[in-house]
């Protein structure tokens, strides 16, 4: 039979027929005549047992050692244990990730939102803050959850859940939104007050989430949230930050 033939016969494609001679699973057949590939019922019955090796995940390197293994159950037996081991490693990776999509369709967060945070992050899109705001906010957070890790995660979530808090929520809030309003109508008053209203609502809990901080890779983090903000806000914001840093410099430490 000729490879279309072979390939219909088995249910496969004749490219997949071509990459198992590439791969040296299946051995060229003789040619006829006229240069065509001349296959046997015998191959039919390798390529079946290639499909059926596939469909467990072995993959096409390891499947030699199988369709040639001349009765050598021992071996089989490894290579089942070993596929074995790979499934469960895989199927609690989907679990997870599993989890972490309904963490995030529940919160009605984007994919790229660090899932421990989309919860507060929810709280601060409902609260009605500009998209500006958050998608700075959203930024940010990327940044600070890659850079405090595994085990930075836990305290920066804590951050961010008292930030979202009733104590602080509605102070942050406002904050925010008088924050996107400056521009360059702005008096350097009302970036100094604002600055202020940072300091005293913030200030704390940065010093909090500075003395839990386990994870040295937020360092890094403060410093490219600052390039970060010089390229996305305005003149007056930037300052309005500058003064908000100087004003927390200058707190006592507790």
């Amino acid at each position: 039979m000729r490879s279309g033939e072979l390939a219909r016969l088995a249910g496969v494609t004749v490219r997949a027929l071509r990459h198992y001679h590439q791969v040296g699973v299946l051995a060229e057949p003789h040619r006829t005549g006229n240069g065509y590939r001349a296959y046997d019922v015998h191959d039919l019955v390798r390529v079946l047992r290639i499909k059926r090796l596939a469909a467990l995940g072995v993959p096409l390197e390891r499947m030699p050692e199988v369709l040639d293994d001349d009765g050598r159950d021992r071996d089989a037996t490894e290579l089942l244990d070993e596929l074995d081991r790979e499934l469960a490693v895989r199927m609690e990776r989907i679990t997870r990730q599993r989890e972490v999509l309904a963490l995030l369709r529940a919160h009605r967060a984007a994919p790229d939102v660090p899932p421990e945070l989309a919860p507060f992050l929810a709280v601060f899109a409902a609260a009605g803050v500009t998209a500006d705001m958050r998608r700075l906010d959203r930024d940010q957070s990327i940044l600070l959850a890659h850079f405090a890790g595994e085990e930075g995660m836990a305290e920066l979530a804590r951050f961010y859940e008292r930030l979202s808090g009733p104590a602080l929520f509605p102070t942050v809030t406002a904050i925010s939104e008088r924050f996107s309003r400056l521009g360059p109508d702005s008096t350097d008053g009302e970036i100094t007050e604002l600055a202020r209203s940072f300091a005293a609502a913030l200030g704390p809990e940065i010093g909090k989430l500075d003395e839990e901080a386990t994870a040295p890779g937020l360092d890094a983090a403060a410093e490219l949230l600052g390039r970060h903000t010089e390229d996305v806000l305005n003149e007056q914001q930037w300052e309005a930050l500058r003064r908000f840093g100087s004003l927390l410099e200058a707190l006592p430490e507790e």
